[in-house]
């Protein structure tokens, strides 16, 4: 496993675009070091041109790749385009199929089950208010595994001062391709998750 998932608290900064035609992270460890990166990949003129003059990015795949400090692809995430619900195929740094992040409902506070490389099940991503970016990740047993909030108890809040900072916890019972799939989901809530809010209800 990469050292970017060793830790239990991450930063992740969407960077700030006039325009956003791609979207890219930073991520931090609880201290305000750099860890890594969120960048999207794979676009081209044509889809970056609709993103200019239209808000249609659910009929578009959009890919992602997570990197650790020393620029090394750690997670690869795809999503397909959609209609209604959101999937993303999660992957590791050598292509590997981690598994699965999958919408579940399209109408009130949205659940995502979190499926293994066969499809079983391990978990799922709760939203508790979408609006305020309140997330909580448990495994098949019910059992909270990690959360995506706004909170910034514990860390330089002095470094993590803006709207577009949100906090990743996972605990150190999330083990195996849960572990990874709880830091997948929450990294890519934003990009891949959020794209279109009108789909997601």
């Amino acid at each position: 496993m990469s050292d970017l998932f060793s830790h239990t608290t991450l930063v992740v900064q969407q960077k700030a675009k006039i325009i956003e035609l791609q979207n890219e992270y930073k991520i931090f460890d609880e201290h305000g070091a750099q860890i890594g990166a969120v960048r999207q990949v794979g676009q081209s003129g044509l889809k970056k041109a609709v993103r200019f003059v239209a808000s249609l990015d659910q009929f578009f795949t959009h890919n992602l790749e997570v990197v650790d400090a020393t620029d090394s692809v750690v997670l690869q995430l795809t999503r397909p385009a959609k209609f209604l619900k959101s999937k993303v195929e999660v992957r590791d740094g050598s292509g590997a199929a981690v598994g699965r992040v999958v919408q579940l409902n399209a109408i009130g506070k949205i659940r995502f089950g979190l499926e293994g490389p066969a499809g079983e099940e391990l978990g799922t991503l709760n939203g508790e208010n979408w609006r305020a970016w309140n997330f909580n990740i448990q495994d098949a047993a019910g059992t909270e595994v990690a959360r995506v909030t706004k909170k910034w108890e514990g860390l330089a809040k002095n470094l993590f001062t803006t709207a577009d900072n949100y906090v990743v916890n996972v605990e150190d019972s999330a083990q195996g391709p849960l572990r990874t799939l709880a830091y997948a989901s929450a990294l890519a809530i934003d990009t891949a998750l959020k794209q279109d809010a009108r789909g997601l209800g």
